[in-house]
């Protein structure tokens, strides 16, 4: 079924500094392979991982994990999910 406003945009992806140079880092066609699956996976749902509790201090912190593709990412979304910031990457 349809939205009746039209189809949902992905959400932008961006990482903080520590997940881009681990981007950088990583060397292996197959594990860029996974990590940008699981990338596309949170862009067009981003609530799909799970909430990790936090303190008041920071962003709330989800939990995304690809048991198939042996992929985690830990990130926050904006207030509108429009903007998903991936803060940690285990690929």
């Amino acid at each position: 079924m349809t939205s009746p406003h039209g189809p949902r945009r992905r959400a932008r992806i961006t990482f903080s500094d520590s997940a881009a140079a681990q981007v950088e880092a990583i060397t292996s066609e197959a594990e860029i392979h996974a990590l940008d699956r699981a990338l596309v996976v949170i862009s067009v749902d981003p609530d799909i991982g799970e909430q990790i509790p936090a303190t008041a201090a920071g962003p709330r912190l989800r939990e995304y994990t690809d048991d198939v593709e042996r992929v985690r990412l830990l990130y926050w979304t904006s207030a509108l999910g429009t903007i998903v910031v991936v803060a940690y990457i285990e690929v």
